[in-house]
Formats: structure tokens, sequence, C-alpha cells
């Protein structure tokens, strides 16, 4: 007898060439940068570039870890280019930004300070150039190094992000160099430091529904602002295997739980990234801040 099995549907992605795509698309490369929309194979790059948007990425292009689930290359890193913050304020004013996401490879590599120094600059520089512009990081761990965390924060970025990725059980199978909770300790020292935090998974990949709100409360409970949920999908055949297709009412379902819990602000859908609508995320955040205040 024939068992039937409900049937998964991969979540669609709209390939749609427009001008404000070939107009980012001409910066990014002109200015010689990199962007983790690309690197990371995103499935949102012609939505984001079309509306004017990109998650800069920089330190260069090669990444000293490994995770099963990203497509960033990984090796030994030759990044030279001390002039790169500035690059990237001017490429940042050139696109007419009003909310721009920097992202960087992991540089185990700079045992001084694992590249915060860049980070703290290249903040700097897009606040002196681009004034009206507001700047959230996407940093990797530094390790848990206070002193390189005290010096993204002092440059003052109004979003401080760091992912956590997956539930803790199966974290070292998706990313077997970071420490989950290092991460989370990580994401506690922002909020302890006050800056407006923002975390980020994925789901699909091999979690339980219970983990995946256990993770939320305890994001929630240390205080992050904002939570991004969204489904993972296989880059390339060497990368870890999407466990199943995550439903649209299960993602309605997080989302809800999340404001329940606190967070400022859920993005949850299947197509959803950490960087995903992170302008409009900013503007919402901000607009609850004011009326909080008033």
């Amino acid at each position: 007898m024939k068992v039937e099995t409900k049937k998964q549907y991969k979540p669609k992605i709209k390939l749609q060439i427009r001008d404000g795509y070939r107009f980012v698309d001409k910066v990014v490369k002109k200015n010689n940068l990199h962007t983790v929309c690309e690197e990371a194979r995103c499935p949102n790059i012609y939505e984001c570039w079309d509306r004017g948007t990109a998650t800069i990425m920089i330190l260069g292009d090669t990444c000293t870890r490994a995770c099963g689930f990203c497509s960033v290359k990984t090796g030994k890193p030759t990044w030279n280019d001390p002039m790169e913050p500035v690059r990237t304020a001017l490429a940042v004013k050139k696109m007419n930004l009003r909310h721009v996401v920097i992202t960087s490879v992991d540089r185990d590599d700079i045992k001084e300070d694992y590249g915060s120094t860049i980070w703290a600059e290249t903040v700097k520089q897009i606040h002196h150039h681009v004034h009206d512009c507001t700047v959230e990081v996407l940093t990797p761990d530094f390790k848990g190094d206070q002193s390189a965390l005290l010096r993204v924060f002092s440059a003052k970025p109004e979003i401080f992000s760091h992912n956590v990725e997956c539930v803790e059980r199966i974290s070292k199978n998706v990313r077997n160099q970071a420490d989950w909770n290092r991460s989370l300790n990580v994401l506690r020292f922002a909020v302890d430091e006050g800056m407006e935090t923002k975390t980020s998974m994925m789901v699909g990949i091999g979690e339980r529904n219970d983990e995946v709100i256990d993770t939320m409360k305890q994001v929630a409970g240390i205080g992050v602002s904002i939570f991004t949920i969204g489904q993972y999908l296989q880059p390339t055949n060497k990368h870890l295997p999407v466990d199943r297709y995550v439903s649209d009412a299960e993602f309605f379902n997080y989302k809800s739980i999340g404001y329940e819990l606190g967070f400022s602000v859920v993005e949850s859908g299947s197509l959803v990234r950490s960087s995903y609508h992170a302008d409009e995320q900013a503007r919402l955040l901000n607009a609850k801040s004011k009326n909080n205040y008033e």
C-alpha cells in the first residue's frame, strides 16, 4: 500500500533585474566592494538591490572558518586594505543610502583585534561622510574578546547584530569553529552596554520546534530588540542538506510568539535573512523608541 506524504514546497525566488539593481551592482563593482548578498548567494539580492539596499562585507572575501551552511569562500585571507573604511563610506554616499548593513568574514587570523579596528573605522567614516545614514553592524563573535566588541560599540552603530544562526543542540554541526554560548554572551554584552541588539537564526536545518521557541525565549530574555528567522537553503551540494521546508503557518506562529516574548521587531518568513528589510526594521525600531519616549 502506497503511503502518501505531505508535499513540501520550496520558497520561490523572484529573479527580476531592474534599474535599481543595476545601479547598486555598478557602484559595488566600481568601488571594489564585497557584499554578503553575492558571496552568500542571498535569494533576496535582486529585490534588495533594486530597493537600493545592500549588505557590504569588509575585511576581504575569505573567511577563516568553514561553517556548514555558508557559501562564503574559506581559506587563508590575504586582505590588506587600510583605506577600505573610506571607500566603503564613499560608496554608501554614492548609493544615497539612509540605512546600511556592514558585515565581514571571520578574521581569527588577526590576533591583535580580530579586525575590530577596521570595523570601528568603517562605522566612523560612514557617519562622517553620510550624516543621515544609520549603520547596522552584523559582526562575527571576535572570539568573545570584549575589548574588540567595545571598540565596535565605541563607533556608535545604531544597531548591533550578531547571529546565533541555529538552536544550540545542532550548533557544532552547523558551525564547528563557533560556540553557541559565546554568541549568546556577545549579545548579552551588547545589551548590557546599551546597544540596540539584533540576532537571526535559520530553521529547516535539523532543529525541533520546541528548540526554536526555547532559543527565542533565551535571546528575548537577555534583551535583544530585533529577531529574524528564515528558511535554510542549501547553497551547494557540498553544504549541509535541508532537513525540511518550514510552512508559512509556522513562520507566522514564530512571529506571533516573538512579539509575545517582547521583541520590538520580528521578521519571520521563508526568504527572510538577517539583513532582509533591515532599513524598514531600523525605521520601525526608531518609531517605537520615539513613541515610548513621548
